[in-house]
């Protein structure tokens, strides 16, 4: 099985998803989105970007903890990932997204 995006409203009325691994471990989040189109766009952005090395920007938090935002070939932010305990483990994060991120199944949960 593959992974999947969810699609929310958030308690303000706006929209975000989430890209889910196979194991249904959150992989990805995107920003807030004021309407649903935007965010079903950003959902097709990740789409095409997920695969390409270059998309990705591996950061350091203040505390020191490694994490990566995926970005559109325009350099915006589309997704950010957990922050993890080790370079590795993000390095395995951003293999995940690669993996999932090209998949077309959206559950839609509002």
């Amino acid at each position: 099985m593959s992974g999947w995006y969810e699609l929310s409203k958030t308690s303000n009325g706006q929209f975000r998803f989430v890209l889910k691994a196979a194991n249904a471990e959150t992989i990805l989040v995107s920003e807030h989105y004021t309407t649903l189109a935007a965010a079903k766009g950003g959902i097709a952005s990740v789409q095409v970007n997920s695969p390409h090395d270059e998309r990705y920007e591996k950061k350091v938090a203040k505390d020191g903890k490694p994490y990566f935002n995926l970005k559109a070939a325009n350099h915006q932010i589309i997704g950010t990932s957990e922050q993890y305990s080790s370079e590795a483990a993000r390095d395995k994060g951003i293999a995940s997204v690669k993996t999932n991120g090209p998949t077309t199944l959206v559950k839609e949960k509002f």
